[in-house]
Parts: structure tokens; C-alpha cells; sequence
């Protein structure tokens, strides 16, 4: 976990290094961003169906997602990086983070390839995890920039989360005093979408990480304890944030625990098809 200020802009820092369970794994959208700095060989990113994949060498820059993306992964992996709230990036972007919605970017199309380069040395010849950590939480330090209109969306993505993405977004605009434009253009100006779809996205998370695959599901009572106005409702939303049915998600999801079980990865990211 970082420091503050910084901790309410991220989840965690984080040291990845190994051997993938799969070669190719689909990451479903979650209210979560995604900076990547890479130190081994490249690894590639598939954001959307219509996209082609691409090649990341240096690392990259997600914001909150809308679809699902695919990395394909090099034999053993090593990379250093950050979770960040929907929010987070925007302190560290020289553009709107609308701009880069579903459509990933390198680290030196963020921060400049001399900087990332040097960073990228200091990373790689650190003596440990720890130290690499500490080297990129003080990398975010000296690059953390004031972000006009921060402090609205924060309180008003605290308030989405806080509810699991069930709260009226009318209710909302009311709240911060501010029309249901403005709202949305920050939204969209700071973490890519809208205050409705950051809502859409918790309300799934939530729903999702309370399935136990190991256990039976009644998808018609998850569906209506979630929220949602009836399963077919439900069914639609899974085939658009995962690409897949409920059933066939748990059987991927089972497929992952059989074959991996305690994995790090396992729960969200899920075997490609």
C-alpha cells in the first residue's frame, strides 16, 4: 500500500514475476485502472475484438476499462506496477483520461522515453522486490500534479462505491450540487466514463467476486439480490462485461481453481478461450 497522499489515488503497488498459468488471460472490467512498467520480455494486449493486438515492451498506461482486454504473456514475466482506483490515473496523465478509454498506451507515450528508460535501469537493478516498490511509489511521488475537478469525482465515485453501484445518479448530481452534464463531463474528463457506467461496473464487480466457484449457484436469486431487474437482465450484463455466458464463466473460473488452485491470479483474470 503507498503512502498518502497517494493512497487515495491507488490500491497497491505491486511485483510480478514468473511464469504465467496460461499464455493468454482475459481480464473482465473492474472499477480498477492499470500502469504497467515491464522489465522483461514484451507481453501483448488485446482490448477489444474490433482492436488489434499490440505489443507492450516498455509497459502501459489502462484506464478504467468498458470490454474485456486479453494479455498474452512471454514464457516467464517480470514487471512492477500499480492498481489504481478509477480516479487515480489522472494525476499522472498529460492528457484526459477519456482519451485512452479501452485503448491502452505505452509508458513512454505517458511519460517520455528517456524517463521511462531510466526508470526502467533503476527498476531493473534494484536488489529486491521491496526496493523496486519504493523506487516506483517515489517515481509517482515526484510526478503526483494537482488535477482540477479531482476532488468532486473522488467524493462522488466514494459514494458509487460505497453503495455497489446502486445509487441514482440523479440522487448523485443532487448531492454534489452540480447538473448531471457537469457531473458526467468530469467523470468522463478524469477516470473515461461516465458516473452511470463506473456505477454499472461496481454493481458487477460486487456481484461477481461474491460467487464461490466451488459451490452451487441459484444465478435466478444472485441476479435479484444483486439488483438487477430480472436474470435475463443479468445474463446480458455478464456476456458484456466478460464475453461470456454465467455458466460458462463458472466453468472457467472452475477450470482455473482444478488447475491452479491457490494461484495469485485466480478470481478475475480468467483462462482465454
Amino acid at each position: 500500500m503507498p503512502r498518502p497522499p497517494l493512497d487515495g489515488l491507488i490500491d497497491d503497488l505491486y511485483y510480478l514475476e514468473g511464469a504465467p498459468p496460461y499464455a493468454r488471460l482475459t481480464l473482465p472490467p473492474s472499477p480498477s485502472a492499470l500502469l504497467i512498467v515491464n522489465l522483461g520480455a514484451p507481453f501483448r494486449v488485446r482490448a477489444a475484438a474490433d482492436i488489434e493486438t499490440a505489443e507492450y515492451d516498455d509497459g502501459c498506461v489502462i484506464t478504467m476499462p468498458t470490454r474485456a482486454f486479453e494479455f498474452g504473456y512471454p514464457f516467464r514475466t517480470r514487471s512492477v506496477g500499480v492498481h489504481f482506483k478509477p480516479w487515480g490515473p489522472a494525476s499522472f496523465l498529460p492528457m484526459p483520461a477519456a482519451e485512452l478509454c479501452d485503448r491502452p498506451v505505452t509508458l513512454e507515450q505517458v511519460w517520455g522515453r528517456p524517463a521511462v528508460a531510466e526508470l526502467r535501469d533503476r527498476l531493473a537493478s534494484a536488489p529486491g522486490p521491496h526496493e523496486m516498490l519504493t523506487l516506483l511509489e517515489e517515481e509517482l511521488m515526484r510526478r503526483l500534479c494537482e488535477t482540477s475537478g479531482l476532488g468532486l469525482v473522488r467524493r462522488m465515485s466514494g459514494v458509487i462505491a460505497a453503495t455497489g453501484g446502486a445509487v441514482a445518479i440523479g440522487d448523485l448530481s443532487a448531492a454534489a450540487g452540480v447538473s448531471g452534464t457537469h457531473l458526467a463531463q468530469r467523470f468522463k474528463e478524469l477516470i473515461g466514463v461516465t458516473p452511470k457506467r463506473l456505477a454499472r461496473t461496481y454493481r458487477f464487480t460486487s456481484t461477481v467476486f461474491g460467487i464461490d466457484p466451488a459451490e452451487p449457484i441459484d444465478w435466478g436469486e444472485l441476479a435479484h439480490g444483486a439488483g438487477y431487474f430480472d436474470q435475463a437482465h443479468f445474463g446480458h450484463e455478464f456476456r458484456a462485461f466478460t464475453g461470456l455466458t454465467p455458466t460458462r464463466y463458472l466453468e472457467v473460473r472452475r477450470r482455473f481453481l482444478r488447475e491452479h488452485p491457490g494461484h495469485v491470479l485466480d478470481s478475475w483474470p480468467l483462462p482465454a478461450d
